[in-house]
């Protein structure tokens, strides 16, 4: 009931007029007006159960005079109502209520939310025991009977409460859909301190009104998002490019942005009654989930990184997803934080690494030649070779005498593919420990690993007459007249040693069962007899096994 649609206002009346001035009221009134009207109204006022109905929809309390000056800014000044005082609870709550229904010509949420706020205090403030007090002072004057049966009041009380949500939900339903949210949300957070304190009744009442009405929109919504969370799982699952997995991942953010701010007001009126919004721990838990995925599936860090942290951002106010997602941002803003460390970390031994494999050197006497090994590859006469297209190796020295005199060394250096090679001869002992040393590093260790992998796989590596397995080597047994024949040693039945210029394979305790390699003249000797020495060191069947280290 609206105060310009109550009995009392119809007939002029006041709460202390007494059942024949308000008949006479109402004889007046039907010369002027609605004769029907006037004969409904006097039958409410002189009806004490009746009564009591536009007794607490009225303006309680105040007197005659202070109630026409109120009622007058109804027409004319009506924010002017929101800074009265001194007024009854009840009187102030039926007066905002009247002036937000009259509210024309303002799309301000701001402005709808004041006035939702002020009202819903107002009738948090109602007590029926007071009331009941304030309506019989008046009732003793005017001479009908008290009221002594507090439970009627109590059912007036929730009446009032069932208009004013219809008042506030009018003034809503006039503004935009977004204005609409905002001031819903606003008006929420307001009385609920951001959802940590219990709001009044009426913020309550609004709020499960207005989840009905978004129900179909959260659903649709709902829906859009499970599907876009099973595209990106399904993008990524199948490998899509980083460009398609960032424009779907922006595509969700969107739209469940779209979505929380449409469950925010419902998200916090949850919260500040200490329930949970089972709607937005779907949606958080599918694109948590989404996020967890991403990462440990498919390392997609950034992603989950964005997600984790735009679902800190929507879902603050329901309690157990943000703490949930407070957990998994500190985790992976510490493998962030790992990564960066890792990541300078290795640009400080790549630079190391860098410092120690180049070296320069210049060989030669007239005709001198640039000899330079680095990241870059290794340059000689002018060519520059990659490192990771060297597949051969060779080197060693050769010491020269004159009637049994040493005259010095020559060091041998060859490296190449598998069509071509380079050869380096030079007589400076530091310049060839120091470029053999870095070939080691650079090419010898990738060949090594290769050699390795290629047997653990099943290949078989010739070197010579020689034929290398990961369980041991063939070899080849000379004879004089007859054909070779060739006999499979485990590495446990073989031995190795060095002569002069070679590397030296054969059975214990069989020396016509034996091979020689020359350091100078054949590929990756070296590799070979560094596999073979390790291994034995190490111990066991397969030499493979070293890649178990």
């Amino acid at each position: 009931m609206d105060l310009l649609q109550n009995p009392f206002y119809i007939l002029g009346a006041t709460p202390r007029d007494n059942r024949r001035k308000i008949i006479e009221l109402a004889d007046e009134r039907s010369l002027m007006t609605d004769s029907g009207e006037c004969a409904k109204a006097r039958s409410d006022l002189t009806n004490p159960r009746k009564r009591l109905s536009a007794e607490i929809a009225w303006l309680p309390g105040l007197g005659p005079k202070r109630v026409t000056e109120i009622l007058a800014l109804l027409d004319n000044s009506v924010n002017d109502l929101l800074g009265i005082s001194q007024l009854t609870s009840v009187a102030r709550a039926n007066l905002l209520a009247a002036g937000l229904s009259r509210l024309t010509g303002t799309n301000d949420p701001e402005e709808i939310a004041k006035w939702i706020l002020e009202l819903a205090w107002a009738f948090e403030n109602v007590k029926p025991e007071n009331l009941c007090t304030i309506i019989n002072e008046e009732r003793v004057v005017s001479g009908f009977p008290e009221v002594t049966d507090i439970s009627v009041v109590e059912a007036e009380i929730q009446e009032r409460r069932i208009y004013y949500r219809q008042v506030i939900k009018s003034a809503l339903d006039e503004l935009h859909s977004k204005h609409l949210v905002d001031a819903m949300t606003i008006a929420v957070e307001s009385a609920t301190e951001e959802g940590e304190e219990q709001g009044p009744v009426l913020i309550d009442d609004i709020v499960d009104s207005y989840e009905i009405e978004a129900q179909p929109f959260l659903e649709k919504e709902g829906k859009n998002i499970e599907m876009l969370v099973e595209k990106i799982q399904q993008a990524a699952d199948t490998e899509k490019s980083d460009v398609v997995l960032e424009r779907l991942v922006d595509k969700l953010i969107q739209v469940v942005k779209n979505w929380d701010s449409v469950a925010q007001p419902i998200q916090v009126s949850t919260k500040s009654r200490g329930l949970d919004h089972d709607k937005s721990n779907h949606i958080a838990k599918i694109v948590r989930e989404l996020a967890i995925h991403l990462f440990n599936e498919h390392d997609k860090l950034d992603l989950s990184q964005r997600l984790t942290s735009m679902l800190q951002e929507v879902f603050a106010e329901v309690a157990e997803v943000a703490e949930r997602t407070a957990e998994d941002a500190s985790a992976l803003d510490e493998i962030a934080e790992q990564r960066v460390q890792l990541l300078e970390k290795a640009k400080t031994r790549a630079k190391e690494w860098e410092r120690e494999i180049t070296y320069e050197a210049t060989i030669g006497g007239i005709f001198r030649n640039k000899l330079r090994i680095s990241p870059e590859g290794i340059e000689w006469k002018g060519r520059r070779w990659k490192l990771d297209s060297i597949t051969r190796v060779r080197w060693g020295g050769t010491r020269h005498s004159v009637n049994g005199i040493p005259t010095g060394t020559t060091y041998k250096i060859v490296f190449g593919n598998i069509s071509d090679l380079a050869s380096i001869e030079l007589k400076q002992k530091d310049i060839y420990n120091n470029f053999i040393e870095r070939l080691w590093k650079t090419v010898c260790v990738r060949i090594l690993t290769e050699f390795l992998e290629g047997l653990k796989e099943g290949e078989r590596y010739r070197f010579g007459s020689a034929l290398i397995h990961d369980l041991g080597i063939e070899l080849e047994r000379k004879k004089l007249f007859s054909s070779n024949k060739r006999e499979f040693c485990r590495w446990s039945e073989l031995v190795i040693w060095n002569d002069s210029g070679v590397f030296c394979i054969g059975k214990k305790n069989d020396k016509k069962l034996a091979t020689y390699f020359s350091y100078q003249d054949e590929d990756n000797i070296h590799i070979l007899e560094a596999a073979i020495r390790m291994f034995w060191e190490r111990g066991g069947d397969r030499i493979s096994s070293l890649l178990e280290d």
